[in-house]
């Protein structure tokens, strides 16, 4: 009999991929078998950050996609954004050390929905550095100053 795959499931915008996020994935898929990331909506990005995000949903989506430890990417629901837990069933969920929407309420989340998952946050690397905020204002800094804004991944 073969045994069952561990799913994880992650969230996130990821506008900006960069080393960060490719290690929050990495510590994401080494917690299970299959890695699902689902990445936000451009709406909700709005909603919940108060601006649109650099990059659009679907490229965001396929940027994702290219990132060597997710197994599969999809586009969050908008709405309620809890019905991904129905679709995936994951057996862990990954959170970033700074994820803080929909955070509060997912073990809540999954309870209602009888999941056993477990949630794990997955510790920052070099935050100082690797942030899509302070990476989006580094680039708009070289930008005014005549530069070409350095290339992110």
């Amino acid at each position: 009999m073969a045994q069952k795959k561990i799913i994880v499931l992650a969230f996130g915008t990821f506008d900006l991929i960069h080393p960060g996020h490719k290690y929050y994935l990495r510590q994401a898929r080494a917690l299970g078998d299959e890695l699902v990331v689902v990445v936000a909506r451009d709406e909700t990005v709005h909603k919940l950050k108060g601006h649109w995000p650099l990059r659009d949903e679907a490229t965001r989506l396929a940027a994702v996609e290219g990132v060597p430890s997710v197994s599969r990417a999809m586009l969050g629901n908008l709405g309620n954004y809890y019905r991904v837990l129905d679709l995936v069933r994951p057996d862990v969920v990954a959170l970033g050390y700074d994820q803080k929407n929909f955070t509060r309420h997912i073990k809540t989340e999954l309870r209602r929905r009888r999941l056993n998952s477990r949630v794990v946050r997955i510790d920052a690397y070099r935050p100082e550095q690797y942030k899509s905020s302070i990476i989006k204002k580094q680039s708009r800094i070289k930008e005014t100053a005549g530069q070409e804004p350095s290339k992110v991944e």
